[in-house]
Formats: C-alpha cells, sequence, structure tokens
C-alpha cells in the first residue's frame, strides 16, 4: 500500500474516523486500532513478512524486561548480545547474504579458485532496515540504564510497527514517540490541518518532482550510450532530485498523517539542498538516520574525540557502515566513502561544525558566498549520487566518464523534451517555496499564511491539480528497498 495511492487515501480516513470517533475516549483502544492497522498496512506488502516484524517486536520487548530484572551484569550482557546478534542476524541474511557470498567467491576466483557458493533468492522484507534500527535502539537504550523498559506490549508494538514510520522511517527513539503513545491523545484542529498541509507537499514532491524526473534519470542511467555528457549531467541532476523528491515527499507525508492522530514524529529533512557544506548536508538529509548512527555508533567509537588518525578512522567508519546500510552494493560503499572524503577537510580545519543555523537566516537572498558553497556542495552531492543510482561500478565509471566528454557542452537533446521542460520549471517553483520556507519544519508550514486567502488557496488547489494531473501512474518509492 503506497502513500500515494489510492488504497493509502481509502485507508487513512477510516482508521481516522475509528480512531476519533469510536474509540477516542480509550487510549487503549486507540493504541490496539493503531497496532491492527499498522499490521493490516505491512500485510498489503507481504503477510509473510508480519510474523517476522512480530517476532523482532517480541524478541526486543522480552530482552528489555530480562535485562530490567536481570540481577547480575553477565545476565544482562546475555540478552543484550542475544536480542543484537538475532536482529543483526535477519538483517544479514534477507539483506547482505548474497553480497558477501558473491564477493568471497569473486575474491576466491582472482586466486584461481573457482567456487559457486549457494545463494538464497527471495525478496528483502520491506522496511526491516527501519524497523531493526528502531528496535536495536530501545535494547541499547535499556542496556545504558537510559530508559525504562516498556511493560505493556501494545505501547511498544505501536513505538516499532506504527504505520506512518514503519516501511521508511523516520527511525524513532523510544524517548521520542513512547511517551506519546502513552499519553492521552485530543484532537487537535491545527495539529491535523498542518498535517494535511505536509502531506499535500509531500505528495507534490513525490508525484510532481520525483516521478517526473525518474523518467529521465532512468532514461539516461539504463542507457547511457545514446546521450551526450551534456544529457548524462542532467540525468544525475534529475537524479539528485528524484531521491529528494521522493524521500522527503515520503518523509512529509509519513510525519502529516501521523499528525492526524496527534502524535509527532521526527523531522528527517531540513532543506539539504541548500546546505554550505557537507556536514551541514548530513544534518540536514535522512536526519534520524545520520543521527543514529551519531549516537549508538560515532559517539561510542570515540566521535571527534582523541588523535587525527581516530578521528579519520571513525569519519570513514560512520560513512561507509551508512553507504552499506542503503544496500548491499559496492556502489552505496563507494557512495559513503566519498562523503568521507568531503568530510575530511571539515574535519581538518576543524569546520564541521560551522554551519549549524538555515543558510541566510532573516535575509531574502543568500551571500555571493553563500551561493558559491551551495552550489559547491550540491555539484559534490549530485557527483556521488551517481554511484547510488548505478548498478554498479562499471556502470558508474562508465556514466562519469561519458559526462567529461567533449560532447558535455553539446545541447543535451533526448526524447520528451517539452515535458523534461515543464518538469525543470516544477523544481524550479519547488526550490522558491523552501526557500521561502527554509526557517521552518517543512515549507508550507507557515508560509502561505502570509498570503491572502484567496491567493493560498489557490495555490493549495494548483498542487491538488498537478498531483492529480501527474498521478495516474503509482510509482514506488527509492527507499523501501532498503
Amino acid at each position: 500500500m503506497l502513500f500515494n495511492s489510492l488504497s493509502f487515501a481509502i485507508f487513512v480516513p477510516i482508521v481516522f474516523i475509528l480512531y476519533w470517533f469510536v474509540v477516542s475516549k480509550n487510549l487503549k483502544a486507540q493504541n490496539t486500532l493503531l497496532l491492527l492497522s499498522s499490521y493490516y498496512f505491512y500485510s498489503c506488502w507481504d503477510w509473510r513478512f508480519l510474523f517476522l516484524l512480530i517476532f523482532s517486536t517480541l524478541l526486543d520487548y522480552y530482552t528489555g524486561l530480562k535485562m530490567s530484572n536481570s540481577n547480575s551484569t553477565k545476565s544482562r550482557k546475555f540478552w543484550f548480545w542475544t536480542s543484537i546478534i538475532i536482529n543483526l542476524g535477519f538483517l544479514g541474511v534477507f539483506k547482505y547474504y548474497n553480497f558477501f557470498a558473491s564477493s568471497f567467491a569473486e575474491a576466491l576466483l582472482g586466486l584461481g579458485f573457482e567456487v559457486h557458493p549457494a545463494l538464497i533468492n527471495v525478496i528483502l522484507p520491506v522496511g526491516i532496515s527501519f524497523y531493526t534500527f528502531h528496535g536495536l535502539s530501545y535494547v541499547v537504550d535499556i542496556y545504558k540504564n537510559r530508559i525504562e523498559p516498556e511493560k505493556n506490549f501494545i505501547t511498544y508494538a505501536v513505538f516499532v510497527s506504527y504505520f506512518p514510520l514503519l516501511v521508511a522511517g523516520p527511525i524513532e527513539r523510544a524517548t521520542h514517540l513512547l511517551p506519546q503513545i502513552k499519553r492521552k491523545r485530543n484532537f487537535d484542529y491545527y495539529q491535523a490541518t498542518d498535517g494535511l498541509r505536509q502531506i499535500l507537499w509531500g505528495l507534490f514532491k513525490k508525484i510532481v518532482i520525483a516521478d517526473n524526473c525518474a523518467q529521465y534519470a532512468n532514461m539516461m542511467f539504463e542507457n547511457p550510450d545514446n546521450f551526450s555528457g551534456s544529457g548524462l549531467f542532467l540525468g544525475a541532476i534529475f537524479f539528485a532530485f528524484q531521491i529528494y523528491g521522493d524521500f522527503s515527499g515520503y518523509s512529509d507525508i509519513a510525519l502529516g498523517t501521523s499528525k492526524l492522530f496527534g502524535i509527532e514524529l521526527l523531522q528527517n529533512f531540513s532543506f539539504p539542498y541548500f546546505s554550505r557544506d557537507i556536514a551541514e548536508f548530513w544534518r540536514r538529509w535522512h536526519i534520524s538516520l545520520s543521527s543514529w548512527f551519531k549516537d549508538y555508533l560515532y559517539i561510542p567509537l570515540g566521535g571527534s574525540k582523541g588523535n587525527t588518525w581516530m578521528k579519520v578512522r571513525n569519519t570513514f567508519i560512520i560513512f561507509i557502515v551508512s553507504g552499506f546500510w542503503h544496500g548491499a552494493n559496492w556502489t552505496f560503499i563507494i557512495w559513503g566513502l566519498l562523503n568521507a572524503i568531503y568530510f575530511l577537510p571539515l574535519l581538518f580545519s576543524n569546520k564541521n561544525r560551522h554551519n549549524l543555523e538555515i543558510v541566510a537566516k532573516g535575509n531574502v537572498l543568500p551571500s555571493s558566498k553563500e551561493a558559491f558553497s551551495i552550489l559547491l556542495t550540491f555539484a559534490l552531492t549530485v557527483f556521488a549520487w551517481i554511484f547510488f543510482r548505478a548498478e554498479s561500478l562499471t556502470d558508474a565509471f562508465d556514466y562519469i566518464s561519458k559526462i567529461f566528454s567533449s560532447s558535455l557542452f553539446e545541447i543535451p537533446k533526448f526524447p520528451k523534451m517539452g515535458r523534461a521542460k515543464t518538469t525543470i520549471l516544477f523544481i524550479l517553483l519547488m526550490l522558491i517555496i523552501e526557500w521561502l520556507g527554509r526557517e521552518n519544519n517543512y515549507a508550507l508550514e507557515k508560509i502561505t499564511f502570509k498570503w491572502k486567502k484567496p491567493i493560498r488557496y489557490a495555490f493549495y488547489y494548483a498542487i491538488i491539480f498537478c498531483i492529480f494531473w501527474y498521478g495516474q501512474k503509482e510509482q514506488q518509492f527509492i527507499y523501501f528497498q532498503f
């Protein structure tokens, strides 16, 4: 059940009506409804993997209770490592087994030994990387005595399986989400309308921006020999906006949908393409994952403390692991490695924490220095996205080599040029709206209230028209594959 599907448009109002008009006076009934709705939502993908989700939930719930009740450090460690090994074991088998088996076979072949490892032919359970990280953070926080275990199973199960965040985040923390699930929730009209605005903007970014960009990005990445260097350069930019519109659009829909039920989720994007350096970019892109790796991997490794070697080591570990989290392919590892290399000059010069505020705060336009920094950071990001999008390293290097050819300076030519120009205009419109709303949590949060009512509603209806005009074909979200 995709967020941009008719079935989801029917599903959410039904749950909303039951939630606020049938069980609103009973918190336990509300949470039970959310849990059952979430399990139904997940089963629409593949009901067989619902049992894996429930098993993972039961494992971490029981582990939390056993660690809390343990009287010895040895017992706490046993339950802690049991949960960690089983959770990462499932993730490893479903997501990484074939990668390691194939890579091992290729390495042996290079030494003159030919082996044919047994590979597993199974689809990746949707959302497994996200709900596994939910459970892991919960178990680690209990083990470190940061939180007490949740004793109500339904409450904990909603924390793991809550349908707006289940398949692609944001990756929530128990300290943020569990208190909201345990607290009585009353309908808030302003919160609900704010949620609808965020859903509207998310659908625009997904359907009008990402899905249109996908046509050209896919065309060029799948057949680079058919296009000039300038066309491939444009294709890389199309992919940059495809993945941004796709994933930030998903996050806006998730956060907006959650607001309809009185629950606030963690912000996952904060205008990353307006970043002035790569460190700022990673504070604004997939924020919940970046902060998860910082808190549960980077800081335990020593963070930015210690000597230069330790800082460099920790930087490469965090970015390479982040790349590997995205997928079992060397392309993702190189993508992470590139971002680590981008980060090093900031680390060496102690400038990785310089741009903490949004660019040009309080000003209409950025300074020339800020504009140059934004363009440079975006260019570096687009170059790294080529590896993220390519099917293999060979494809990535081939794509890059074709960009940096004499045809880079030709006027790009490809099918459906007219529609491509329209897509570029929509991208520019999105960037203008996001620039105007960059000081808020999402672009439409407050800026439209500065407009006269007829203009504001004309703008909303124009967005709705564009969504219906371009939304005739449902397209998968990119991050569902992770």
